[in-house]
């Protein structure tokens, strides 16, 4: 299998290539060059499988050459057999005769980014000692995608990370899972400004030729192609315990940067019935505009209870744009540099009419994310996080417009723990949710971080002052 840029002049690359590379030298993110395609028979054979089973079946076509079956069966068995608190890995729970919600918080930081990152730390190490090189992971997080990322590479030889959060703006907890983690190879940036801004650096960096002569860097966010792969396994799994291949099922994912519902895309390009993608947003709703009128453009980021949502430009709707307008890479790069000057985009028929076949979106307000958590918790017993509940609220809205067959499973993913955000889930339904008890002494652990600007100049000063890291220093 080999990986392609979505702005077409980067150099192609293997999956082992691509994994370390993270942002295609050009700007663009790797894709696969096709995707591959499962027949229903396959699909079928996957059933009653454990879940690092199909993770196996799912990631070999894209590891190619780059890990053999027996290194795929050695990670994926180490992973997930060993690093979440459930034996299913990501279990699903009913609520009711068409609502179902897909568990993702069983990891080490309780949020869905585990599922993912447990396994690129497993594949960032086992890639740098085959080369004898060292990785500066360069980080932007809204909350989950830091302390996830930190979890799963801390102590690692090879690897040292810069992860960039915006000040104020993530959960108490979410902090601390980062902050509090003790390992010389982990450092934790409080920027003055927005997730987009510390977004924008991250970007900035991978373009800044000096800092890619001194450093060999490598991205954790979901821009990473091994990472979103890693996405795709639990929409398989989840469907097949729904009856897939033989049965339609409807996701609805509560989205900011884009990369869990494009691992839903994959899922379906890759063969299993998935009939629709419901993008759930905050009021921070760019993405609904996009996909219901074709108006990319961003505006100012409203805090809101579901800060791991509060973003404006996701990365990962590149990948889409690309695939859905024939995959021409030059076009890709025009209309890209044109949105990164403006912030404002209009979307081709083409793109437009290539959404249309699979997804739709809803925002949901303060109000209504409340109102979800408390008909998840009065009429199904389950407590459930704001981002969750921003995803509930929009399946709910989908149901009740008529847009999706009521013989049709309908899967919210839920994506972090409740104790994530105690104080939201305490104001909507009465209760404060308590930490796991393997969790349960964060917030007696002391923290680590450092405050900077919102300037580049200062996080990339910064970076290259304390990184130990060098270019193909072994």
């Amino acid at each position: 299998m080999q990986y392609i840029s979505t702005r077409g002049s980067a150099p192609t690359l293997d999956f082992e290539g691509a994994t370390l590379a993270g942002l295609a030298s050009d700007g663009g993110l790797y894709v696969p060059e096709q995707w591959p395609r499962f027949s229903e028979a396959e699909i079928r054979e996957m059933r009653g499988a454990e879940y690092w089973e199909i993770a196996v079946k799912v990631m070999r076509p894209f590891v190619g050459d780059s890990l053999t079956e027996a290194e795929l069966t050695s990670l994926c068995k180490d992973v997930y057999c060993g690093e979440f608190s459930h034996a299913a890995v990501a279990p699903l729970v009913q609520l009711d005769h068409q609502h179902w919600l897909l568990e993702l918080f069983h990891g080490p930081t309780l949020a869905f980014k585990d599922v993912a990152l447990q396994m690129l730390g497993r594949l960032f190490e086992k890639f740098l000692e085959r080369r004898g090189e060292k990785l500066t992971i360069i980080g932007a997080t809204s909350g989950d995608t830091g302390s996830a990322a930190i979890r799963a590479v801390a102590g690692l030889e090879r690897v040292e990370i810069f992860m960039l959060h915006p000040s104020g703006k993530v959960s108490d907890v979410q902090r601390r899972q980062m902050t509090t983690v003790r390992a010389s190879n982990v450092h934790n940036l409080a920027i003055d400004g927005s997730f987009d801004d510390a977004q924008a650096h991250v970007k900035r960096m991978f373009g800044d030729a000096d800092v890619n002569t001194l450093l060999n860097l490598g991205a954790v966010n979901s821009i990473n192609w091994a990472r979103l792969m890693a996405q795709v396994v639990y929409y398989f799994t989840s469907a097949l315990q729904l009856g897939a291949p033989d049965r339609g099922i409807a996701y609805s994912v509560p989205t900011g940067n884009f990369g869990d519902v494009f691992a839903g895309y994959v899922a379906a390009q890759m063969g299993l019935p998935v009939e629709q993608l419901i993008v759930a947003t905050n009021v921070n709703d760019i993405l609904r505009r996009a996909i219901t009128s074709g108006d990319y453009s961003a505006d100012g980021v409203t805090p809101t209870i579901t800060p791991s949502m509060d973003i404006q430009v996701s990365s990962n709707f590149e990948r889409l744009l690309f695939d859905c307008a024939a995959r021409d890479g030059g076009a890709m790069a025009e209309q890209m540099r044109a949105f990164e000057a403006t912030k404002a985009m209009q979307l081709t028929n083409t793109q437009r009419d290539g959404m249309k076949q699979l997804f739709t979106s809803f925002s949901a307000s303060q109000d209504a994310t409340a109102r979800a958590m408390q008909w998840a918790h009065q009429s199904c017993g389950q407590t459930i996080d704001p981002h969750t509940a921003v995803g509930l609220s929009a399946a709910r809205d989908c149901v009740s417009g008529g847009e999706i067959d009521p013989a049709t499973p309908l899967v919210t993913l839920a994506t972090a723990h409740p104790a994530k955000f105690p104080d939201a889930v305490e104001r909507a339904i009465g209760l404060r949710p308590a930490l796991p008890v393997r969790v349960g002494d964060l917030f007696g652990r002391e923290e680590h971080f450092l405050e900077i600007s919102g300037d580049y100049e200062v996080a990339r000063e910064f970076v290259l002052e304390h990184s130990a890291g060098r270019r193909a220093s072994a």
